[in-house]
């Protein structure tokens, strides 16, 4: 029952973007303070998406580690739902929302940046953040390692 190196990445994916989050709601923006907050930004919620998305798959991963071999049917009944969500979700929600946000962004940022991303917002979120929400997320998407079980 030894860890595979995708499972140990899943981890540590899920807490990057966990460190993300906390990161994001800690920075103190006016836009924070009006109708909607976070919840306005397409890209606030890609990042829930995903980190609720790398959730599952390591509560999958730990679930397929510990019923392996146990040859209880109701435990591997549950497994397979668990596992038919992960694959929803990455086929639904994570996946075309993750693409569509990094792609819509790269692409007007190349065009005009103040129209995204605006040099004043480099006083709010620090370069790391933003190419992590933006260029990584894209990576993450492509890797093949992420979609098997």
């Amino acid at each position: 029952m030894a860890l595979v190196p995708c499972q140990v990445l899943r981890v540590a994916i899920l807490l990057s973007y966990c460190s993300i989050l906390c990161n994001y709601k800690a920075i103190e923006m006016p836009s924070h303070q009006t109708y909607g907050g976070s919840w306005k930004f397409l890209t606030f919620i890609d990042l829930v998406i995903q980190a609720v998305f790398f959730g599952i798959c390591v509560l999958t991963d730990l679930s397929s580690l510990l019923t392996r071999g146990s040859g209880n049917q109701e435990q591997e009944r549950q497994l397979k739902k668990l596992i038919s969500l992960r694959d929803w979700m990455l086929a639904v929600l994570a996946f075309p929302v993750g693409v569509f946000v990094v792609a819509v962004f790269w692409i007007i940022y190349a065009y005009d940046r103040e129209m995204i991303y605006p040099k004043l917002l480099d006083n709010f979120i620090p370069g790391w953040l933003n190419h992590g929400m933006y260029s990584v997320d894209s990576v993450r998407l492509s890797d093949p390692d992420f979609r098997e079980s």
